[in-house]
């Protein structure tokens, strides 16, 4: 079938509230299971685009649900371009700005854009992209710890295949961080590319003082140590740093990308999908990361994301978080340490009893 014969007739979104293997947890909450809103972009061709997105918390769930069948209004009988839609979407807020739940809404209708596109072509989005399904060096990514309760899970991803791990940190002091990357160090071994995530949790000089203590422990990365707007506070930070500093997952469309490159705030870039702008959105950024000659990893999203990263220059890493597989017929598994992304489309295939168990 030609794709540009799709047209939007409808779009459906549901909330389920998925079952996590590990609860999330963070230096702020812990997030037990995974608040997702399905979106299916019905057309006239019979088609169906597949995506979700991650509300974080509960309470975002209905709001995220009405505003998606809010924009299906401005959707319907239009085609299934998503450039054009993204268009669409800047003119139609461009007063209101589209940071928070509408970006992720938005981002979420043009992934399923492109989810419709690659199944009218019977094609992965890798492939129409002109990339390949091909296997991603992925990193297991952890919550805040305890080295002694969590000793078995570290040995498992490493018997999975996985030569990277990154744990949360920052809920203490810290003589607690030393601790506890000291001993994840010691479980995981030299060999192992170790990361810390932050979230947000520091100033600026707590942020430089524990870099130069962890320094030691051979960190591939420290993520977000400082809130993630503050781009002259990342670029002080990374300035001062000698363990190179991650962020990106905040950035909200490539806009954000541009002043943060522009700021010099990080070593890499770390792309939400769902944040940055969709499929259309992820590709104009991953433009900007390859001329500033940052490496880019993904956050979250493993299904989406692997599509992504195929095609993206400069690719490092895709996070292993998998929030989702409770709802899906067709899981991603885990080959040796790596992902690899599957068609058509992005490869969403729903498991409906799953979702009437999990619905909210």
């Amino acid at each position: 079938m030609s794709s540009a014969a799709l047209t939007i007739r409808g779009v459906k979104a549901r909330a389920v509230s998925a079952p996590l293997a590990r609860p999330i947890t963070t230096a702020f909450a812990t997030i037990p299971s995974a608040p997702l809103v399905l979106i299916d972009v019905e057309t006239d061709q019979g088609i169906i685009g597949r995506s979700y997105i991650f509300g974080y918390s509960p309470v975002t769930l209905r709001p995220l649900v009405e505003l998606i069948a809010n924009l299906a209004e401005m959707l319907r009988g239009k085609s299934v371009s998503p450039v054009e839609r993204m268009r669409d979407f800047d003119n139609g807020f461009r007063l209101l700005g589209r940071q928070g739940l509408l970006g992720m809404a938005i981002s979420g209708l043009d992934m399923a854009f492109w989810d419709a596109l690659g199944r009218a072509k019977d094609l992965s989005v890798a492939r129409l992209l002109g990339g390949e399904d091909k296997a991603l060096p992925a990193y297991d990514s952890f919550g805040v710890i305890d080295p002694k309760r969590d000793t078995k899970d570290l040995e498992a991803s490493l018997a999975q295949g996985f030569g990277a791990l990154k744990i949360k940190i920052g809920g203490g002091d810290l003589r607690q961080d030393l601790e506890t990357v000291a001993a994840v160090r010691d479980i995981v071994g030299a060999d192992t590319q170790l990361m810390v995530d932050y979230n947000q949790s520091l100033t600026v000089p707590e942020a430089i003082r524990r870099a130069q203590h962890l320094a030691e422990f051979d960190l591939l990365w420290i993520e977000e140590p400082v809130p993630a707007e503050d781009l002259s506070g990342h670029a002080t930070v990374r300035a001062n740093s000698p363990v190179a500093i991650q962020t990106g997952e905040n950035w909200w469309f490539p806009e954000d990308a541009a002043r943060a490159i522009a700021a010099k705030a990080s070593d890499f870039a770390m792309l939400d999908i769902m944040k940055i702008g969709g499929v259309t959105g992820w590709q104009r950024a991953a433009a900007q990361a390859e001329g500033a000659s940052l490496p880019v990893s993904s956050h979250i999203f493993i299904e989406a994301s692997a599509h992504l990263l195929a095609v993206t220059p400069t690719a490092h890493f895709l996070e292993y978080l998998d929030i989702a597989s409770a709802i899906l017929n067709q899981p991603l598994t885990v080959e040796a340490g790596t992902l690899r992304p599957h068609g058509p489309g992005l490869g969403l295939a729903w498991d409906e009893e799953a979702i009437k168990r999990y619905a909210v």
